[in-house]
C-alpha cells in the first residue's frame, strides 16, 4: 500500500523550469556519510564542475567548524579550551549550538550537545569502537562532565564560555545543518529546484524539470514492511531526517546498543522505537528533534510532537514487526 504526504503550505509557488532544463546529479562522501544533490539545470545553470568544487567547499566549512573527527575545527577547540575562557566561534557553528541548546531545554535534556564524553565513551565517536558496555564507573565520571545547562552563551559576541570538561558533539545536528547548507548555496546560485541528502537526511525545493515533485520515500528498518505502507513525501520547502537504532549499534551480552544515547542516564535509549521520522522546514531542526523524538520514546515524544506541532512517525518494533504512530500534523499532510 502507497500514501504520500504533501506540505500543508507550498508558500510561493514552486518554481517551474525551464522547458530546455535536464535532471543533474553530483555525490561524494562526507561527515562519515555520502552526500548526493540533484537538481534542475537550464542552459544558464553554473557547470556541473564549479557547482561541484562549491557544493564540497560548503561541506569542508562545515566540517572546519563542526566536527569532532578534526582536530583543528572549531568544535574541537573549544573541547580543549581551559576553564573559564571564552571562544568566539563562526555565525553557522553558532546558530548550530543556539538550536541544539534550544532543543535540549524543550525536550528536558533528552537532546544534549554536550553529551561527548559519553558519546566517546560507548565508542560511537572519534574514540575506538567498544565491543561491550562501559563500567559503571566509567559512565558516571563521564555524565558527571555533561550538562547542557552549564553551556554559557554571549549572543551579541559570538561567544561560548568553556566552563571546565564540557566537550561539544554536534553529530546528531551537523549533517541536517550540512543540507541546510548546502541547500542554501544552490539557491544562491539561482538553482531553485533543487534535492539534497546527506546520510539520509534529505532537503528538497521546487520541482523536477518533468514538473512533478521531488518525490521521497520515507526510510523504514529493515523488515520495516510490517508497517503496512509506503510513504512518499513532495520536498518542497521541506526537510526530512530519520533516527533509528539500526544504523550503528553493538552487541554485548545479549545486548544491542545503539548510538542514540540518552544523555540523562548515559545509556543508549532502550525502549521499543526501532525509528522516528520527522518533517520540518528546516533539516538541522528534523535532525536534532528526530534524535530527541527517540530518546524520549514512543509515549513521551508522541507528547512532545504534539505540543510543539511536530510532523512525526514514530515505527514501535515488535515480535510480528512494526506499530506505526502518527502525530496530528504528520496525519494531516497525508493525501
Amino acid at each position: 500500500m502507497q500514501r504520500v504526504l504533501v506540505p500543508l503550505s507550498l508558500g510561493a509557488a514552486p518554481p517551474v523550469p525551464a522547458a530546455a532544463a535536464r535532471l543533474c546529479r553530483l555525490h561524494g562522501e562526507t561527515m562519515g556519510a555520502t552526500w548526493s544533490v540533484a537538481w534542475a539545470a537550464s542552459p544558464m545553470t553554473v557547470d556541473e564542475d564549479t557547482l561541484g568544487a562549491g557544493i564540497r567547499a560548503v561541506l569542508a566549512e562545515v566540517i572546519a567548524q563542526m566536527s569532532n573527527w578534526d582536530h583543528a575545527s572549531d568544535v574541537s577547540r573549544f573541547n580543549r579550551a581551559a576553564p573559564g575562557n571564552w571562544l568566539a566561534l563562526p555565525a553557522d557553528c553558532f546558530s548550530v549550538l543556539k538550536a541544539a541548546l534550544q532543543v535540549a531545554r524543550d525536550s528536558g535534556g533528552a537532546f544534549d550537545p554536550s553529551a561527548g564524553p559519553l558519546v566517546d565513551l560507548w565508542g560511537f565517536g572519534p574514540a575506538p569502537r567498544r565491543a561491550e558496555a562501559p563500567a559503571m564507573a566509567a559512565l558516571e565520571q563521564a555524565r558527571a562532565q555533561c550538562g547542557w545547562q552549564r553551556i554559557v552563551i554571549d549572543e551579541a559576541g559570538s561567544r561560548v564560555l568553556q566552563p571546565g570538561g564540557i566537550r561539544l558533539d554536534f553529530c546528531a545536528i551537523a549533517k541536517g545543518f550540512g543540507v541546510d547548507a548546502v541547500s542554501r548555496y544552490l539557491s544562491a546560485q539561482g538553482i531553485d529546484s533543487h534535492l539534497v541528502e546527506i546520510g539520509g537526511e534529505l532537503r528538497g525545493h521546487g520541482v523536477k524539470p518533468d514538473g512533478m515533485p521531488w518525490w521521497v520515500a520515507l526510510e523504514t528498518p529493515p523488515g520495516g514492511g510490517g508497517a503496512g505502507h509506503e510513504t512518499l513525501v513532495a520536498l518542497h520547502g521541506l526537510s526530512v531526517a530519520t533516527s533509528g537504532d539500526y544504523r550503528r549499534y553493538f552487541e554485548s551480552g545479549g545486548h544491542r546498543y545503539a548510538h542514540t544515547l540518552d544523555p540523562r542516564t548515559g545509556y543508549p535509549a532502550s525502549h521499543a522505537l526501532a525509528c522516528v521520522t520527522v518533517l520540518h522546514p528546516q533539516c538541522m531542526m528534523a535532525d536534532a528533534l528526530s534524535t530527541a523524538l527517540t530518546v524520549l520514546g514512543p509515549e513521551a515524544g508522541m507528547v512532545f510532537a504534539c505540543r510543539h506541532a511536530l510532523a512525526a512517525r514514530f515505527l514501535i518494533r515488535h515480535s510480528g514487526g512494526f506499530d506505526e504512530r502518527l502525530s496530528p500534523a504528520f496525519e494531516a499532510m497525508l493525501s
